[in-house]
């Protein structure tokens, strides 16, 4: 317990920066500045940036470059592969002016390969790099309770681990950089198939002139009970679809998923359906709903 303690106090005298707070970032950065570690934080959008330093204590910079150059810890929960790269490498990016020693820790679900060669340069340039997808979508990051997996080395991530913690309620670290990913992948691939079969089963339901909400009610204490099952389930059956993880970064993280399939040789046949129906939706003009969203193929309602 004192070895902890003594981490969290050095932590507490370095200064973190967070460089993207959209649906997950904001709150994520947020729990960070309420554990009371000095924050510094950056987005694209400068009147986020503006918003978070109002309801949170924290400086915002005007790119990643600026605030590289006062950080020792850099987060970093942007969109996909292209904007890592931006926010990293870029003209602007944080590699350009992070500090020798400095850590980089990456919440974006991205491909395992950027992750490794995230770490190259990081390497080259005297410093530390985690991959470290999250999940638990955005009720998991305003809650506090997300979900991390993490590649790396675990000097890494036993350093910020404290920092990780105030906004996550599992955290492991799975093998070398990539290996965070790689779980997700792993995640995301398990979700796709899961949430179809919810919507079958619902679709199913209604079609049958169940009531939808007892038959969630009695089969959730069985062997089909999930977290998307008790969270999503009477919202789907309802056409409820316009908050929480969106279709479009859904087909990110799948294609992703079938990209590193074929590298290591995994038939992913359902997760290759689910991925073509979530295109359905996407060209239905359903990119901003949420995953659930799925049941809309099958019903008119």
């Amino acid at each position: 317990m004192a070895k902890k303690q003594t981490s969290i106090k050095r932590l507490k005298n370095k200064q973190i920066g967070f460089v993207g707070l959209g649906t997950m970032g904001y709150a994520m950065a947020g729990w960070i500045s309420k554990a009371d570690f000095k924050v510094s934080v950056f987005n694209r959008n400068c009147k986020v940036s503006e918003k978070w330093i109002k309801e949170f204590d924290g400086t915002a910079h005007a790119t990643p470059l600026d605030l590289a150059i006062h950080c020792d810890v850099i987060f970093i929960c942007v969109g996909r592969d292209e904007d890592v790269l931006d926010v990293t490498s870029g003209s602007k990016g944080i590699f350009n002016s992070i500090k020798p020693g400095a850590l980089v820790v990456d919440h974006t679900t991205t491909s395992a390969k950027l992750s490794r060669e995230l770490e190259r340069i990081a390497d080259s340039l005297g410093c530390s790099f985690l991959d470290a997808p999250v999940s638990g979508g955005e009720k998991g990051a305003v809650d506090g309770k997300l979900a991390v997996m993490c590649g790396g080395s675990k000097e890494s991530f036993m350093s910020v681990k404290p920092v990780m913690e105030s906004y996550s309620s599992r955290i492991s670290l799975m093998g070398p950089v990539g290996s965070g990913q790689l779980c997700k992948m792993v995640n995301q691939i398990c979700i796709a198939g899961l949430i179809q079969s919810l919507s079958e089963g619902i679709n199913f339901a209604i079609n049958a002139g169940l009531k939808v909400d007892q038959v969630i009610e009695i089969i959730s204490q069985g062997a089909a009970q999930s977290w998307q099952m008790d969270n999503r389930a009477l919202t789907m059956s309802k056409n409820m679809f316009d908050f929480g993880f969106a279709v479009k970064w859904m087909r990110k993280d799948l294609d992703y998923a079938i990209e590193e399939s074929i590298r290591n040789d995994s038939p992913l046949p359902i997760t290759q359906k689910v991925l073509e129906y979530y295109l359905d939706l996407d060209n239905m003009g359903g990119g901003k709903l949420d995953t659930s969203s799925l049941i809309k193929r099958l019903s008119s309602n």
